[in-house]
């Protein structure tokens, strides 16, 4: 990258959205391939202004894992791999005393040493500020003017139960254009069993509540709409019930109840032949299904007819084509890279989408085709759980002007 990077063909953009959840669970074996893998796209795609979007950092118990937070951290603000990139910002959300406001969500922005005029926006002053130098935020982010942090209202939650879910926001103005990045985390599938009851299941409904709530906020009339990315942890599960019949059509299901309630405890779907082999094996957390290859021939993509969860927003959102294998969940065996746990369903759990107006910024017709990627991180090797995502694009000259004049760019401090 020595010296050679600069914007005359347009800024370079990378957005990555991590759930990294399982690097604080096993920090010796998982961090160094994972930042190996992170560091590789970066230097691969070569972007002027890098935003990574994390959820679940410091794991299932940061209180324990606030030492290896501290170091990953570090290891990205000083590491030979991003040298370049003279000026970062780091909002982490430590605050796991309180239920109330913990989202566990971590947003990093790196700006390249030739991406000379960048600016952030105050959303107390309702002004950008010019970047300068390196930032890390992590105590009580609420109160953090560069940025909005909110919590889903504890109604949203299910069965009004905190979980760490919720979302930040931030705006930048390039010097061609404005745009808000939203890091996001909604509501997760609690039960296999649940989930299958119904199409769409219940939890898509809680999750459908929660973007939509997001959505709203970010473009109320408190502020100027701008163009946003949105991208995290959105969660989001091919429809069970569906999913489940096609795979398991021409078997016959046995339902097996506890003894005390009387309730489902799992299912058994079997051959109607074969020596009645079992084809699927459903419980609570358990989804055992006899071929895995279905979920990776052709990057699983004969299963995107079943994720349907992005389609009630669709006059609001958009994503550029999926072409990589279901996200989540993957085995977090170090050796096993390709494998997926037979905890849940696979499903593109990690998304990057985007509003109308940001699409134009992607497509503009002055981009070539090729200078846009959107892909997983450490496709071969374990990343943890989840597989990061990333976009890579270039946002020609130009190409928000008319964006960049009406949001009054020029307020800047």
């Amino acid at each position: 990258m020595a010296g050679k990077l600069t914007t005359a063909q347009g800024t370079g953009i990378l957005l990555v959205t991590a759930n990294v959840g399982s690097l604080f669970e096993d920090p010796e074996n998982l961090q160094k391939t994972w930042l190996r893998e992170f560091y590789q796209t970066v230097q691969s795609h070569k972007p002027h202004f890098l935003a990574v979007h994390c959820q679940e950092v410091g794991g299932k118990n940061y209180e324990a894992s606030m030492s290896h937070v501290d170091s990953f951290v570090k290891e990205l603000l000083s590491s030979d791999a991003m040298k370049e990139y003279s000026r970062a910002r780091v909002y982490l959300d430590e605050n796991y005393k309180s239920q109330e406001h913990f989202t566990a969500l971590g947003s990093f922005y790196f700006i390249h040493e030739s991406l000379k005029n960048i600016h952030q926006f105050d959303f107390k002053a309702k002004k950008f500020r010019k970047v300068v130098g390196k930032e890390t935020c992590s105590e009580t982010l609420e109160s953090t003017p560069s940025l909005e942090k909110e919590k889903f209202p504890q109604d949203y939650f299910p069965e009004c139960k905190w979980s760490r879910k919720g979302f930040i926001r931030t705006r930048w103005a390039l010097p061609d254009c404005v745009f808000d990045l939203v890091n996001i985390h909604l509501f997760h599938d609690a039960s296999n069993l649940v989930a299958w009851e119904k199409s769409p299941s219940v939890y898509s409904g809680t999750r459908q509540k929660a973007l939509g709530y997001v959505l709203d906020r970010i473009t109320d009339q408190r502020f100027e709409r701008v163009p946003y990315f949105i991208f995290g942890d959105f969660n989001f599960r091919l429809d069970s019930k569906q999913v489940i019949e096609s795979l398991c059509s021409t078997a016959t299901m046995q339902t097996v109840r506890t003894a005390d309630t009387n309730e489902v405890d799992k299912l058994i779907f079997r051959e109607s032949d074969n020596d009645r082999k079992v084809v699927l094996q459903l419980e609570k957390k358990l989804f055992n299904y006899v071929n895995q290859d279905v979920f990776r021939e052709n990057n699983g993509t004969s299963l995107l007819e079943f994720d349907k969860e992005l389609s009630v927003f669709k006059d609001r959102l958009h994503e550029l084509e999926i072409s990589f294998p279901p996200s989540y969940p993957y085995s977090e065996d170090s050796n096993q890279g390709k494998e997926y746990m037979n905890t849940r369903c696979p499903a593109w759990c990690d998304r990057i989408l985007m509003s109308s107006s940001a699409r134009d910024l992607v497509l503009k017709p002055e981009n070539e085709e090729k200078s846009i990627v959107y892909d997983n991180i450490g496709p071969n090797v374990c990343m943890g759980d989840h597989k990061p995502v990333f976009l890579s694009f270039r946002i020609t000259a130009g190409a928000g002007k008319p964006n960049a004049n009406k949001h009054k760019c020029c307020v800047v401090q």
